[in-house]
């Protein structure tokens, strides 16, 4: 197997040597005319490994005969695939959103989740979740958003007509992004982003005709980040580049680490120091686990710092994806807008107006996250015994992945102090590294590939999140249950030392 890259670029090669054949069939969208930044861009969390994996899934499923009874997805942050149950009052509320005779036929409900549920509805056209909302949102929902902020930040006040919902956070950010696209520009756009990251930012930096800025997190030192490997960073590429993002990824996503406010405040002076625009990705804030961790937002600590940096432009996202809710499919996140200028704000909204909304069922979920039952209200002790229960689970499983991976020789594994993954690093020997390159393939891809294979689970490759020269990487997810994250150590650990033997 190939890595996605060579696999865009055979691909592409292919395919461009094929066009004068594909025209003369008629076809007016081709290969050779398609935009190519397209081509380029790649998304390692659904790259070949993914799709071999969904083969392997199929080939069991008609009887194959493999080394291993199924295929383990450790490759991506979807809890309620790996067995992870629905909030009750989250999928109550829904239920009723969906179709509200339930409210009169079903007295088992919650006379709270009722309460809920028609508040929702009264700010739908026709009372109603198959209508549009506004582009920026249901009004109630942006509101309820914004005194969850303000609750979060200490008091900080937030306004929800600087909220904005989106299908997940993945669609704001991407929003937001597009807003520096600029052609004439004499440079490119340059927008900086933490080496390892999350591929929705290499992948649509690429489609978007931006410029990539990578800065480092210091593995050594738990993936934190210091601002002369942002002076490094910044300068290596001006000359090549517009540089006028930063973005943070908080807690971190694949590394699991959580910012300190220290940490915070330095990235916050840097980022005015240059001119920059803020970017913070915090869907995983209530996902910390360690001891003396804490979440802080970007917004709270830029506020308290006062001015000049108070009046830093922000945009912070949040997703109902992640969390203890865990509600991937569902589609609902938002972004918050801090210091934007009013006319560029009028722009976006223009430009969200062209697809008119997101999901409402999704803009109900964020609803159930932000404005959950509170305390003497009917589903407040189960909510509230269900989200802990979900929480408590992830760190204990945050605690045994990075246990469990540092054990094993030749590999070594950071604290996961937050979000939902572990990034090991893996030592790979020099006979492996070669027969990789020969193949045109990364050496932490071929490991991948060798281990799915041979074992059905199906992990990410470091080299699609950015990785230091000379170091490999894996990024797998906490999420697996108890019972099926013993299964998976046994199978990877055996894999490991087989690996380890027959290539050394």
């Amino acid at each position: 197997m190939r890595t996605a890259q060579a696999l865009s670029g055979l691909v592409a090669r292919r395919l461009f040597s094929s066009s004068t054949r594909i025209m003369a069939s008629g076809k007016t969208l081709t290969v050779s005319n398609i935009n190519p930044n397209v081509i380029k861009m790649e998304y390692a969390v659904r790259g070949p490994i993914v799709i071999r994996a969904v083969e392997l899934e199929k080939e069991l499923a008609n009887g194959a005969q493999k080394p291993f009874p199924n295929v383990i997805k450790a490759n991506i942050g979807d809890a309620h695939a790996m067995g992870q149950k629905p909030i009750t009052f989250i999928r109550q509320l829904l239920a009723c959103i969906a179709n509200p005779s339930l409210m009169e036929t079903d007295k088992t409900l919650p006379s709270d989740v009722i309460e809920h549920a028609n508040a929702f509805l009264g700010n739908c056209g026709g009372k109603s979740a198959g209508a549009y909302s506004q582009s920026t949102g249901v009004e109630v929902v942006r509101k309820h958003v914004s005194e969850y902020i303000s609750r979060r930040d200490g008091g900080i006040p937030s306004n929800s007509e600087d909220i904005c919902l989106s299908g997940g956070a993945s669609e704001s950010i991407r929003n937001v992004l597009k807003l520096f696209i600029n052609r004439n520009n004499a440079k490119k756009i340059g927008i900086m982003i933490p080496i390892p990251q999350y591929p929705l930012y290499s992948a649509t930096i690429e489609e978007f005709g931006l410029g990539q800025v990578g800065y480092y997190l210091s593995e050594a030192s738990n993936w934190s980040l210091d601002e002369a490997e942002l002076e490094r960073s910044f300068n290596d590429h001006s000359k090549e580049y517009d540089i006028r993002v930063l973005c943070i990824i908080n807690p971190g996503n694949p590394t699991g680490q959580v910012l300190s406010r220290e940490n915070i405040e330095t990235i916050i002076k840097f980022a005015h120091k240059k001119k920059l625009f803020l970017m913070a990705d915090e869907v995983y804030q209530d996902n910390v686990y360690a001891q003396g961790s804490e979440f802080h937002s970007f917004k709270k600590v830029l506020v308290e710092m006062g001015e000049p940096y108070s009046k830093l432009e922000l945009a912070s996202f949040h997703s109902v994806s992640k969390g203890y809710m865990g509600e991937c499919g569902m589609r609902g996140g938002y972004v918050e807008f801090l210091n934007l200028d009013p006319e560029v704000y009028v722009l976006f909204k223009k430009m969200i107006s062209a697809k008119l909304c997101s999901t409402v069922l999704g803009q109900a979920v964020i609803d159930a996250v932000v404005n959950p039952p509170k305390e003497g209200e009917p589903s407040y002790a189960l909510w509230k015994k269900e989200r802990d229960a979900v929480l408590a689970s992830l760190k204990e499983r945050a605690t045994l992945v990075e246990k469990a991976y540092s054990s094993i020789d030749g590999i070594s594994c950071n604290p996961v102090q937050g979000a939902m993954y572990a990034f090991p690093q893996i030592t790979i020997p020099q006979k492996a590294v070669e027969i990789a390159q020969s193949r045109n393939q990364q050496p932490d891809f071929f490991y991948a590939m060798e281990l799915l294979e041979s074992t059905g689970i199906c992990i990410v490759p470091g080299s699609g999140f950015g990785q230091k020269d000379g170091t490999y990487h894996f990024r797998t997810t906490i999420l697996p249950q108890p019972e099926l994250f013993k299964d998976m150590l046994a199978r990877f650990t055996d894999f490991h030392a087989k690996f380890l033997a027959q290539y050394k």
